[in-house]
């Protein structure tokens, strides 16, 4: 996972680098990073409507692999934009922030009993 959080530190800075030329405010470039993501999730849910083929001018357009590479392209876009808003501490307050949601869904693993100390068997 930290060549994953490496290349997103990357692209993080490459486009603030880019903004920062352009004299883009900072909190301006995380709120059109934040709006990017949007634009990524629009792109995904117009690849399901073409893998159903409910656009009448369109039919079916898209393939679920499609709609897998553009979920993939959102779930880059808001790293990147955690990684633009937190830049020395993303990876950590991302597993923080995973820990917390995933603790209310995810029942947490029950020792053996062969972990269990002092327990006598019959």
């Amino acid at each position: 996972m930290d060549a994953v959080w490496k290349t997103i530190g990357e692209l993080a800075q490459r486009f603030a680098g880019r903004d920062d030329e352009r004299r883009v405010p900072t909190e301006q470039q995380w709120t059109l990073q934040v709006l990017k993501i949007g634009e990524e999730f629009g792109e995904a849910a117009q690849a399901v409507i073409g893998v159903h083929g409910t656009n009448p001018r369109k039919g079916t357009s898209h393939s679920w692999e499609d709609v897998h590479a553009e979920v993939a392209d959102t779930a880059i876009t808001a790293l990147v934009a955690l990684a633009r808003m937190r830049p020395d501490d993303a990876a950590e307050f991302f597993a923080d922030v995973l820990a917390e949601k995933s603790s209310r869904f995810l029942i947490p693993a029950q020792p053996s009993l062969d972990e269990v100390e002092g327990v006598e068997f019959l």
